[in-house]
């Protein structure tokens, strides 16, 4: 008699939507600490005007402020994408890193349609990149530790035994 199979269905990952978002929320902060401590950095070290003009000083004016919270929310969406793709899509990692590299080049490309000088473009075109990287990185590993293998479904993709026939005495 030949084995019988069922049909096997390959089975979705788990997705530990708590483990992703606490990642996320953690993404979130480094890339607000990262825009943060690039603006120092530029305006301190390299003395060019990111997002302020230098009359206002190494801290700059609230716009270090947005830049960091929109640095965070940037994050935030990220890991709603994630979650989106993981739920929807096939291969929601391919997409993923297409999405984010894409938004990182947009990022990158803003500064140049400004009238600020040319080191201040270049200078935040860089951040963006660094910020860009720092996002698709750390919530793509976020996501792939979120997820975890399928439970095996018993009987699903193996072979059924034939049926015992009945013992006689």
């Amino acid at each position: 008699m030949t084995n019988v199979y069922r049909p096997a269905t390959p089975p979705q990952p788990v997705l530990n939507a708590g483990r992703l978002w606490a990642g996320g929320a953690a993404t979130a902060l480094v890339a607000a600490l990262i825009a943060v401590v690039g603006i120092l950095f530029g305006r301190g070290v390299f003395d060019v005007e990111v997002l302020a003009p230098k009359g206002d000083g190494v801290w700059g004016d609230a716009s270090t402020f947005w830049y960091a919270l929109g640095a965070g929310i940037a994050a935030l969406l990220a890991t709603a994408l994630i979650q989106l793709l993981i739920l929807t899509t096939p291969r929601p990692m391919r997409f993923f890193g297409w999405v984010i590299g894409l938004a990182t080049v947009a990022a990158m490309l803003a500064p140049f349609v400004t009238d600020e000088s040319t080191a201040s473009r270049w200078y935040t075109a860089g951040l963006n990149l660094v910020l860009g990287i720092a996002i698709g990185t750390l919530v793509s590993g976020v996501a792939k530790s979120a997820l975890r293998p399928p439970l095996p479904q018993p009987g699903v993709g193996r072979p059924v035994p034939p049926p015992t026939p009945p013992q006689y005495r």
